[in-house]
């Protein structure tokens, strides 16, 4: 039975249901699926814990509902189609009985190798049908996936192999990036010796040469060579954890957020089949990497949960030339295509050149994600990528949310360009005042809310319950906050303008403030630093740093040079700031608090109006760094 709203009325229709009876409107979805027992209670929560708990003693394995559940109709249809990142190589289809046979061989490898229910799996692989394979096959036995984006250092990695107590890591040799081949089983290495696991399985992608571990490091073809491609699949309590992702905070230590089972797989279904009306036979292609929530519920999950054709792409939107995306758009009939503002924004400063040649007539609907699309963008993806005839879903979500939250519904609601329009149904937004006041009716600006649970949502920060609470359902009582900032206008419709705290979205990645400034300082020559984002014309944000430092035996250049380069090292190239100011001072209130304001404001070259600085202690020293931005 498909949950696809066709109309408008019949989103409202929805909506209303959605809000004034949310329990009956989420059992009737969640009633589509296939559960070896069904669940006692709809919903359980309190935000104030906060403890939410969906589809309460419902038992069920979520593979079972990409498999087993639909084998008999689907099993010749293309589950994934694979793009390499070099146009030369073939690219590799699975229908779903080949992926079916590949996860269950994988999931028994896993067994062999000792990993059981509960035990926690790191991925840090590249963009291949076997990162998806390796997700899948960890939900098949219980274990619990943990995807590293695989341009994270070996330091990011270890961090994250600690926290959540490990046991495997999944990984390649190498790992294809455009024209550069990058050696990912030395960062591997490296890793843990700071952070050691029992296994490592290896798939072999570039072929380079590589360190092998007795006992600890085995290759992926040798894991699988024996393994039966039929498994039973692992019951699964619906609030059993399924996966943890890491997300930047505004303090310094990366927070896993946890989604767990059956209110997981049941909202990103729904929201994945009404947000780009996915139809039967369509082949989709979302451009981001697993190691993001975007990959996670949008290219594995809720495709693979509708029985979706979803296309995975190894390479980048640059390589060979600025106009790969429309070569495979064009190759494979891509009908929705879903992409974050970055991309085409970089894409938009080529021009329109590269896009001339390819037949873009299979679109029916365009995405973007990541962050807040700007208008200029959206009317060029619009016009120049759509031909004025497919509608852009402009989605708002988080990790945290696990799945799209305002989003128009493809070809249902009108758009605006640099909205994201409406709600989904079963999202209960509110905005509030600093004060926490609700503002009701419409042409409103303040912070977005949620008031009331649903499935998708974080359950917990591993390990850090408390580190939850006092992040999302601390700032106002008995609601979830976003940490964005929101404007409803009179039509009613939502426009997010961006983080209200100390993260910046770079790339439609968030980055703490905390976790770069942590980096930086790591430098023996950087005595404190402080970091803010600035409108970047490509990025959205870029990251711009100021730093105190020693030039003893330094120039500036090369100074700036190394603290770039120890970023990169410590977190990874997409951490690295864009610009490096060297100050001789911070501005700081006499409690010794940085006053970021100030730095946001000459970061962004709005010197006119530097607001009140009589709370510093030491005013002069906004001149100094004024004088040394100009």
């Amino acid at each position: 039975m498909s949950d696809r709203l066709h109309t408008l009325s019949g989103y409202l229709y929805e909506y209303q249901k959605s809000v004034t009876q949310p329990e009956e409107f989420w059992a009737r979805i969640a009633d589509s699926f296939y559960w070896r027992k069904r669940w006692s209670k709809t919903l359980k929560w309190n935000f104030k814990d906060p403890d939410v708990k969906w589809f309460v003693n419902g038992k069920l394995n979520i593979t079972e509902n990409i498999f087993e559940r639909n084998m008999f109709t689907m099993a010749d249809r293309p589950a994934i189609i694979w793009e390499p990142n070099d146009p030369n190589e073939a690219s590799r289809t699975l229908t779903y009985k080949e992926l079916f046979h590949e996860v269950c061989r994988f999931a028994n490898a896993l067994k062999a190798k000792g990993i059981e229910k509960g035990d926690r799996v790191i991925i840090y692989m590249p963009m291949v049908p076997e990162a998806a394979v390796a997700m899948l096959a960890c939900a098949r036995i219980g274990a619990i996936h943990s995807v590293v984006f695989a341009g994270f250092s070996a330091s990011a990695l270890a961090d994250r192999i600690k926290d959540c107590g490990a046991k495997a890591v999944l990984t390649s040799d190498g790992n294809f990036r455009g024209s550069k081949k990058i050696a990912v089983k030395g960062l591997v290495d490296e890793a843990l010796e700071k952070s050691p696991v029992d296994t490592v399985i290896v798939y072999q992608r570039t072929h380079q040469e590589i360190t092998m571990k007795e006992g600890r490091d085995f290759w992926w073809h040798d894991a699988v060579a024996d393994q039966a491609d039929t498994n039973v699949a692992e019951e699964m309590d619906s609030e059993d954890m399924l996966f943890i992702l890491y997300t930047s905070g505004s303090t310094g230590k990366p927070k896993g957020v946890v989604h767990t089972t059956g209110g997981y797989m049941v909202y990103t279904k729904y929201s994945f089949e009404n947000v780009f009306q996915y139809s039967p036979g369509d082949v989709y292609w979302c451009t981001a990497d697993i190691g993001w929530i975007t990959g996670h519920s949008y290219i594995v999950y809720g495709p693979l949960l509708c029985g979706a054709t979803t296309l995975m792409f190894e390479g980048v939107p640059t390589y060979p030339d600025a106009g790969r995306f429309w070569a495979v758009v064009e190759k494979h009939k891509v009908n929705q295509f879903y992409t974050a503002p970055t991309a085409i924004r970089a894409l938009q400063a080529y021009g329109t050149e590269p896009i001339q040649g390819y037949d873009l007539s299979s679109l029916k609907v365009l995405g973007s994600v990541g962050e807040p699309i700007n208008e200029e963008a959206w009317h060029w993806y619009h016009t120049h990528i759509g031909k004025d005839k497919c509608p852009i879903v402009d989605t708002w979500w988080q990790t945290e949310t696990g799945g799209i939250m305002v989003s128009p519904l493809a070809g249902i609601t009108p758009t605006k360009p640099a909205y994201a329009t409406l709600p989904l149904p079963g999202i209960q937004l509110c905005i509030v005042d600093a004060d926490g006041n609700e503002l009701t009716g419409n042409g409103v600006e303040g912070n977005l809310c949620v008031k009331f649970p649903w499935p998708s949502m974080i359950r917990t920060t591993y390990g850090d319950h408390d580190r939850c609470k006092q992040t999302y359902f601390s700032t106002y009582p008995n609601m979830y906050f976003t940490g964005d900032g929101v404007k409803r206008d009179h039509d009613g419709y939502y426009r997010i303008l961006g983080r209200v705290d100390d993260v910046i979205n770079v790339s439609g990645h968030r980055m703490g403030t905390a976790e770069v400034e942590n980096a930086i300082n790591e430098h023996p020559k950087v005595i404190e630093s402080a970091v803010v984002g600035y409108p970047h014309e490509v990025k959205g944000q870029g990251i711009y740093a100021y730093v105190i430092c020693d030039l003893t035996n330094r120039t500036e250049e090369n100074l700036i040079q190394e603290i770039k380069d120890s970023v990169s090292k410590i977190i990874g190239p997409i951490a690295k700031p864009d610009k490096i100011q060297l100050v001789p001072g911070l501005p700081k209130t006499r409690s010794g608090k940085i006053m970021r304001r100030i730095l946001r404001k000459v970061a962004e070259n709005s010197l006119d109006n530097m607001g009140d600085t009589s709370t510093l202690l030491d005013p002069e020293v906004v001149k100094q760094i004024i004088e040394g931005r100009k």
